[in-house]
């Protein structure tokens, strides 16, 4: 396991901690949904010998903290945080980072892509959930109003169900297969409250800049997993690969695959080296 150098910085309405680990190009990984840094550190430490592999706790998530009470998220806040994070490291326009986001991560590495192009070399978005794009789009409003209400009514549990059933994803590869921390769980549970009362509502009605990606001199790589065809995201990936008229790229694994870090890794590092 690589050396992990931790530290946290400070932005505008919360404390962001991240995690540094090997040395080389940075290469940031912005995770998605519940996940932390933590749910990325397998597949961190499999590309730390050839990349500065930056991780963080997105705002509101885990041990990045607040300065106020939870509120639903602002894409382009979250696209800010990553910029900071990436100018803290060392990044500029003149050596600008390579990034992967995973999920609502994916969608975030688009809008960074989108404000930043000067400071990002590649985007993969692997499994971006850009349902508007989807010629059935109007189901998936109607599914994230579903999950809105049921947790108003039951709680977070009652709209993950909800969520879960409208997805109908076969299941999730993503969880880290290393010893997780002893307050790993507890921290799943809590942005579990996050994810389902002030994510899921943005994420699912964000619509990516098509024109402005289709001009940036940002590579966008939209990316599917090989195990999730016919899901949502994986749909959506592909959709925004036709719409970008580039070609999609299937990872190992499904939505989490990046949980089966060895032959993860070896598919991003291709994909970087292209």
């Amino acid at each position: 396991m690589e050396p992990v150098k931790t530290d946290q910085l400070k932005v505008p309405g919360a404390t962001l901690y991240y995690e540094v680990r090997g040395s080389g190009p940075v290469l940031l990984l912005i995770c998605g949904g519940i996940y932390d840094a933590e749910g990325f550190a397998v597949l961190a430490d499999e590309l730390a010998a050839e990349h500065t592999v930056v991780t963080y706790d997105r705002r509101g998530n885990s041990r990045s903290v607040l300065d106020g009470p939870p509120a639903e998220i602002i894409l382009e806040e979250q696209a800010d945080d990553a910029y900071r994070i990436l100018g803290a490291v060392g990044v500029t326009e003149g050596e600008p980072a390579d990034v992967f986001g995973n999920s609502s991560g994916a969608v975030i590495a688009l809008e960074l892509a989108a404000r930043y192009p000067g400071m990002v070399r590649t985007v993969i978005a692997h499994e971006p959930p850009v349902f508007e794009l989807l010629p059935d789009f109007e189901r998936f409003r109607a599914l994230l109003a579903q999950v809105g209400e049921a947790y108003r009514d039951g709680g977070a549990g009652a709209a993950m169900g909800v969520f879960g059933a409208g997805m109908d994803m076969h299941g999730d590869d993503g969880a880290p297969q290393s010893e997780p921390a002893p307050d790993f769980a507890q921290r799943m549970q809590a942005n579990l409250e996050i994810f389902v009362a002030y994510e899921i509502p943005p994420v699912g009605a964000y619509v990516p800049d098509l024109d402005g990606l289709r001009s940036s001199p940002v590579r966008i790589v939209p990316a599917v997993g090989a195990a999730s065809a016919g899901e949502p995201a994986n749909r959506a990936g592909r959709e925004l690969a036709a719409r970008l008229e580039t070609t999609v790229v299937e990872f190992p694994g499904g939505h989490g695959g990046f949980g089966d870090a060895a032959p993860f890794a070896a598919k991003l590092r291709e994909v970087l080296a292209g």
